[in-house]
């Protein structure tokens, strides 16, 4: 069994004027001898993930698995923070994402290099159990070689789908935002939806969302409540500060 906490709720938004809000999932895995990261978040959430560890009792220097879905800065470039860590990222994806010429794109150029080059970046392949009870699947789509990842260790198994399913909206339409390929994006989110539905109770953490499982209709239901805003010093006073709440009643 494996102790599971998301450290970090992702978002199921983006910024209008201001590019990617980046706003990524980041979840905490303890088990069977191993201390694991799933993803781990853009540099803007460097101070709040070391506040998340030190609350749940984690060094950086504990952390022995980096897990990654795809390459992608919110996702990808904070594996420098966890110098003991194995990475472990999709051999094709490390691949694509390594031969791409720097552009306006959201990979982080030099932290693909240093993946690519690291000794203790491990490539995996899909349908391979690299963990003891985590699977690789290959969801390509968002990216050429995003992977999504199928924990079978504990009694109700969980779906870590980082992109290939970004949020409740993606998981209901069957479209998707942002992606490379959106044809196999939707062909993705079948084979999501198809390992959701194997096991009753199977909760799924999406990449920028609240952690969902499958309502007895059949539909995704939210774990957990939101938690969001922004602090604004739209005044003429550090001390005064306008909160936007940036969260909405759940359905």
């Amino acid at each position: 069994m494996y102790q599971i906490d998301v450290l970090i709720q992702g978002f199921p938004g983006k910024a209008v004027c201001h590019g990617g809000l980046g706003w990524s999932t980041v979840t905490l895995l303890r088990g069977h001898g191993r201390t694991i990261l799933l993803d781990v978040g853009a540099f803007g959430v460097r101070r709040e993930l070391g506040k998340q560890l030190k609350a749940h009792g984690v060094a950086p220097e504990a952390v022995t698995d980096v897990v990654l879905t795809h390459a992608h800065y919110d996702h990808a470039v904070n594996f420098t923070l966890f110098p003991q860590a194995t990475v472990w990222i999709g051999a094709d994806e490390l691949h694509w994402a390594a031969s791409q010429p720097p552009g306006f794109n959201p990979l982080p150029e030099l932290y693909v290099k240093e993946l690519a080059s690291a000794s203790r970046v491990t490539r995996i392949h899909g349908d391979e159990e690299f963990l003891p009870g985590l699977r690789a699947i290959d969801a390509p789509g968002h990216t050429p070689g995003h992977m999504v990842f199928h924990l079978t260790a504990n009694e109700i198994p969980v779906l870590f789908t980082g992109d290939a399913a970004k949020n409740r909206a993606e998981l209901l339409s069957g479209h998707v935002d942002a992606s490379g390929d959106h044809a196999v994006s939707e062909q993705s989110l079948q084979t999501i939806w198809r390992h959701w539905k194997q096991v009753p109770g199977t909760v799924l953490i999406p990449g920028h969302d609240l952690s969902m499982r499958l309502d007895e209709n059949g539909r995704p239901e939210y774990i957990g409540e939101r938690r969001a805003a922004i602090a604004a010093w739209f005044s003429e006073s550090l001390e005064q500060t306008t909160l936007i709440d940036l969260c909405c009643a759940p359905h």
